[in-house]
């Protein structure tokens, strides 16, 4: 499709990471594989959580909620990249573009919220052990998550009404594999300079409130921790603090360096790469930092594993018996 001053448009396309033919082959491998790990390891959790009374407290409830935004920010993504390099086709149409940018917006959103409602969590548990069966209720447990859903809604609905102001495109390439607000605010065939500065104002506030509560929940947390004479303690919590805080810095600093490095420095390929990082990896690696390597979550999933093997074995025998007779 060539490029042209369009008045509207109906479809965009996706360059994706790739335009070599012979890499094709193996971008969907590792990204399918990706896709199953991130999903699995994410079901895993919740069904773990929903169905263990043990993991019935606030830190598993919000680790559950996390798994299932994750879930849905690699799926608003991967799949559409895998089907476009399945049938060699990279056509997605305007009304599926504006509502893919709505949803990578809204899970992407509600995992930087709900990872600093964790924090708030483990800095509450730690620093205030007396006072956090009181504080950390259901009724504010649920509060916070639906709090957390409705800033990341509000997030997308802001960022999508900006979008859908321009009515006019001067091109129809998006040099990604998902649509993006500054990336579709580039094609426009006028000025969008304010909409632009909106966009990225929003974006910034959107990523450093929480990512300010959450370093500040962790300080609180070491701070607290120094002052323990134990030092297996001490190891335990910053062994565990060094993890989540790895994984914030990835998510964040590949979300923020790929969302506003796309304004002062353009460079497509280091913005596609910024992308896959805090889209595809992120979501992956979280089921490994928070749970999986968690003796409690192991534990709960072997519990299940255990009961399900005994509930075959005796619907076997029962069936075995009911034939013999």
């Amino acid at each position: 499709m060539e490029r042209q001053n369009l008045t509207s448009v109906s479809e965009f396309l996706l360059l994706g990471l790739s335009e070599d033919p012979d890499l094709q082959p193996f971008l969907l491998g590792l990204f399918l594989s990706m896709y199953l790990v991130t999903m699995l390891g994410n079901l895993l959790i919740v069904l773990a959580v929903a169905s263990d009374s043990h993991l019935h407290t606030p830190m598993y409830f919000f680790l559950s909620n996390l798994s299932l935004a994750d879930m849905g920010f690699i799926t608003t993504t991967v799949p559409r990249m895998i089907v476009n390099i399945q049938t060699h086709s990279r056509v997605i149409s305007y009304v599926g573009c504006l509502t893919q940018m709505s949803f990578v917006i809204l899970f992407g959103s509600m995992d930087g919220t709900l990872l600093t409602v964790m924090a708030y969590d483990r800095f509450l548990a730690i620093c205030h052990p007396l006072h956090y069966p009181i504080i950390m209720s259901p009724r504010l447990c649920c509060f916070l998550v639906w709090v957390s859903v409705f800033v990341s809604l509000l997030d997308s609905q802001l960022h999508n009404l900006l979008v859908l102001q321009v009515a006019c495109f001067k091109d129809v390439e998006i040099s990604n594999f998902f649509c993006h607000p500054s990336q579709l605010l580039k094609l426009a065939c006028f000025d969008t300079f304010t909409n632009t500065i909106v966009v990225y104002f929003v974006g910034t506030i959107s990523g450093f409130l929480p990512i300010s509560g959450i370093f500040f929940s962790y300080y609180k947390i070491v701070s607290s921790v120094l002052r323990v004479p134990s030092s297996a303690g001490k190891y335990k919590v910053f062994s565990t603090c060094g993890s989540h805080l790895s994984v914030v810095c990835l998510f964040y600093g590949t979300a923020i360096g790929g969302y506003l490095g796309s304004a002062l420095s353009p460079s497509p390929k280091k913005d596609v790469e910024a992308s896959v990082m805090y889209t595809v990896v992120t979501p992956m690696l979280n089921p490994f930092i928070y749970s999986l390597r968690n003796r409690d979550i192991k534990s709960a999933l072997w519990r299940i594993l255990h009961r399900t093997v005994t509930q075959s074995y005796e619907l076997a025998s029962y069936d075995i018996e009911h034939i013999s007779i």
